[in-house]
């Protein structure tokens, strides 16, 4: 009896257990920095080749021993921002006033074309005003129609200069509102080294400051000479757009049915789909619709369409058609397009999806590797999305684990851990309860047996002989 209900606990361990040997192969993993402890990987077409798992659980990192890390697959990267651009702004001097004063001795006329750009500013003064020193500027922004995160000053060489400015912005250059931020620009030189500050920050201010049409900036301190020489808008970098990755799937012709042709295709993978694109050889227009579905005897599912694909003109010079974009992202590995009328030619199905990115913690011993493909082991839930988040609460929204990098893919169970599983496990478990289960009730039974065999003579003997 022991043995057999052993074995009952034992079975369950086996049937869960995911050793290196259940991952078709794994990745070596090169950490971007030693000390991060978090860690984030970008899946490439070979890992994507791998995968069996619809959720893709069967790619997890493991160290050294084989032990799988903590891991979760997070949506793709956001695409790095560009290189802040900075563009020259027209700008003109003008006499400073201090806060609150109105400009006396002089006055601004000014033309400026429907859309608000400066033509032309001329500053009117009278005798008391003509020697006020023109060290305000009035900044032309109307042309700028991006978020500026900054203005940039470049001025004379001088000695020293320490100076703060006040911004205001306007839209008709007579209301004027003070914005919340300042301006100091620094230029010292002390033993040899120079000490330089040009930049007025206006990252973070409200909406409406961004698209206000002009700036004025004025310093602090009217008698202080400084004779300003350009001005630059610093623009916010922007995130460059994303760019999927293609794979191009070629199937049999088609099998004419009725008045349309049918094609089918296997990506022998789990791509996270986003975009479908079809290409036929010439001059080609026909309207398509897409289908797909997760297993070879599994019914179709709608993807897209009815939509014309098409191209007019010669290879890369023609004039083709714009992908077409899913509804969902979608991991299935067979696809199926069907034509609104007979098609000759083979189409070529291109798939396009964005690589997500694995994010591990280095728990154990280095170093990590990237195993992936498998029908029988799956990567179990991680707290790595609640980590991220409170990361990026406490670091900022930019925050992002330190890279890691994949290396020349290794063999592990290889194509045995691709193949279909038969449960053979649970049903050896099922019989093994079931035979436990007959062993108990023939233990009882016979328990059962013998105690009723030991009543009947102790009854007999009770009841004595008839006559007594």
């Amino acid at each position: 009896m022991a043995p057999v209900v052993c074995l009952a606990l034992l079975l369950p361990l086996a049937a869960f257990a995911a050793p290196r040997e259940d991952y078709a192969q794994q990745w070596p993993l090169t950490l971007g920095r030693d000390d991060a402890g978090a860690y984030r990987v970008t899946l490439d077409e070979s890992v994507y080749r791998q995968l069996r798992d619809p959720a893709a659980k069967d790619a997890v990192v493991i160290n050294r021993d084989g032990v799988a890390v903590p891991t979760d697959v997070f949506a793709p990267e956001a695409p790095l921002a560009q290189p802040a651009r900075r563009v020259a702004l027209p700008w003109f001097a003008l006499p400073s006033t201090q806060p609150g004063a109105t400009a006396q001795g002089w006055e601004l006329v000014s033309q400026a074309d429907a859309d608000g750009r400066l033509r032309r500013v001329e500053v009117r003064t009278r005798d008391a005003a003509a020697v006020l020193p023109r060290n305000a500027l009035l900044v032309d922004v109307s042309r700028v129609h991006e978020a500026i995160s900054a203005l940039e000053l470049q001025w004379q060489p001088l000695e020293s200069l320490d100076l703060g400015y006040r911004v205001e912005a306007s839209d008709d250059l007579e209301h004027w509102q003070v914005l919340a931020t300042r301006g100091r620009m620094v230029d010292l030189t002390r033993e040899g080294r120079r000490l330089l500050h040009r930049r007025i920050e206006l990252y973070g201010l409200l909406p409406q400051y961004q698209q206000a049409r002009y700036l004025r900036l004025t310093p602090d301190r009217a008698e202080q000479m400084v004779t300003i020489t350009g001005v630059a808008a610093e623009l916010a970098a922007a995130r460059a757009p994303a760019v999927p990755k293609w794979i191009e799937l070629t199937g049999p012709a088609g099998n004419a049915k009725g008045a349309a042709a049918v094609f089918e295709f296997d990506s022998a993978g789990r791509f996270p789909v986003q975009q479908v694109d079809v290409a036929l050889p010439g001059n080609s227009a026909v309207e398509w619709t897409l289908e797909s579905r997760d297993r070879d005897d599994a019914d179709w599912r709608y993807r897209a369409g009815p939509w014309v694909a098409f191209q007019v003109g010669p290879g890369n010079a023609g004039t083709r058609s714009p992908p077409r974009e899913l509804t969902t992202l979608t991991r299935d590995r067979y696809w199926r397009l069907r034509a609104n009328t007979p098609v000759t030619d083979a189409p070529v199905l291109r798939l396009g999806y964005r690589p997500e990115v694995a994010v591990f913690l280095a728990q154990g011993v280095a170093p990590y590797a990237l195993a992936a493909g498998s029908t029988r082991a799956r990567r179990g839930d991680s707290p790595l999305p609640q980590l991220v988040a409170e990361m990026r609460r406490q670091r900022g929204a930019d925050w992002q684990p330190a890279p890691a990098y994949l290396g020349t893919p290794q063999a592990l169970a290889g194509e045995g851990a691709l193949a279909e599983v038969r449960d053979w496990k649970s049903w050896l478990l099922w019989a093994v309860l079931g035979l436990g289960a007959l062993v108990v009730a023939g233990f009882a039974l016979a328990l059962l047996r013998s105690q009723g065999s030991r009543k009947e003579p102790e009854a007999a003997q009770e009841g004595g002989t008839p006559g007594e």
